[in-house]
């Protein structure tokens, strides 16, 4: 009787296979050999063809993948285009109404410079106040240190008065056309960078060549004096003083430390006078301001502008009460 029958699996069709005395040894472990006929091979044909075009299928995906990423990245790395220039309002020095600020002098010239003075210039609220201040004073003897639009436009403001600006850049000068017979423009010269304010500072409270009243302010020994300014700075009792230059603004640039002194002694020579700050938000101003005008002086502020009102003492010995002084 031939062998039992194998189970095989049900897509091939098996065949039983009699098994010859001969080769009975050799074939022990295949007691059943099971053929594929011509539907198997057909059924594996198709499962080869199959897979063939579901990797040619993922491949086209992944090429079409990257070439996106790439385009996008390389769109992405694009630099944007540039904004258009905003429009600055700008103000005539013959308008006193005028409000718009930053303001830019007619002519001026557009430079790494002015953008960095139009980044420190007057807010609205901080001209605001300085425009009362002096429409209230008005006329009077207003002094400025530095040269900005929107100081000729306080100039304009003391009408009848003597407005005196006092700037160290050449190049602000240069842009300057207009000129009247109570507006004088001098330039001047700032030799201490703001990078020694507090060794100066320092020899301000030590020598006594820098205490109020000692001598006249032009004949001073002092390193804070500014003894080569134009005479009639000297002479006149000054009702207002404003300090906004020079620079100040990298430790290789002018400080403001002389400014501030000499604002200081110009004040107590006179009758009662107004020293109006700015850009006290930065340590030098803010500490020379203490030092020499003196917190007990501070009448108002507005923004990063002090103004100090000091009346004139012929035998005062200090700046300020020693209590006050950090």
């Amino acid at each position: 009787m031939p062998p039992d029958a194998f189970a095989c699996h049900p897509l091939v069709t098996c065949r039983p296979q009699f098994l010859h005395p001969v080769s009975l040894k050799k074939q022990l472990d295949l007691p059943l050999s099971c053929k594929y006929y011509r539907g198997g091979k057909r059924m594996k044909f198709i499962g080869k063809r199959s897979i063939t075009v579901l990797v040619f299928i993922l491949s086209i995906i992944s090429i079409l993948r990257f070439l996106w990423i790439t385009v996008t990245a390389s769109s992405s790395s694009r630099p944007l285009p540039a904004l258009p220039p905003t429009s600055l309002h700008t103000c005539s020095s013959a308008s006193p109404t005028c409000r718009k600020t930053p303001l830019r002098a007619p002519g001026a010239r557009r430079s790494q410079h002015n953008n960095s003075a139009n980044a420190t210039a007057l807010t609205e609220k901080e001209f605001q106040l300085l425009s009362n201040l002096i429409s209230h004073r008005a006329p009077c003897n207003l002094l400025i240190f530095g040269l900005e639009p929107q100081h000729l436009v306080l100039a304009s403001m003391n009408a009848g008065g003597t407005t005196i600006l006092l700037e160290d850049d050449p190049a602000k000068l240069s842009t300057v056309r207009r000129r009247s017979n109570n507006t004088r423009i001098y330039k001047v010269e700032h030799h201490i960078p703001a990078g020694e304010a507090y060794r100066v500072l320092k020899h301000a409270r030590e020598d006594p060549a820098c205490a109020p009243h000692s001598k006249p302010l032009e004949e001073s020994t002092c390193q804070l004096a500014l003894t080569k300014l134009p005479q009639e700075v000297y002479e006149l009792k000054w009702d207002v003083v404003v300090v906004d230059g020079p620079r100040g603004d990298r430790a290789e640039a002018p400080g403001r430390m002389a400014a501030i002194y000499t604002a200081s002694m110009i004040a107590r020579a006179g009758n009662m006078t107004n020293v109006v700050v700015h850009d006290v938000d930065r340590m030098i101003e803010k500490w020379f301001s203490w030092e020499f005008l003196c917190d007990e002086n501070l009448v108002s502020s507005k923004g990063k502008l002090w103004n100090f009102r000091l009346v004139g003492k012929s035998n005062s010995t200090r700046f300020c009460p020693s209590e006050t002084v950090q």
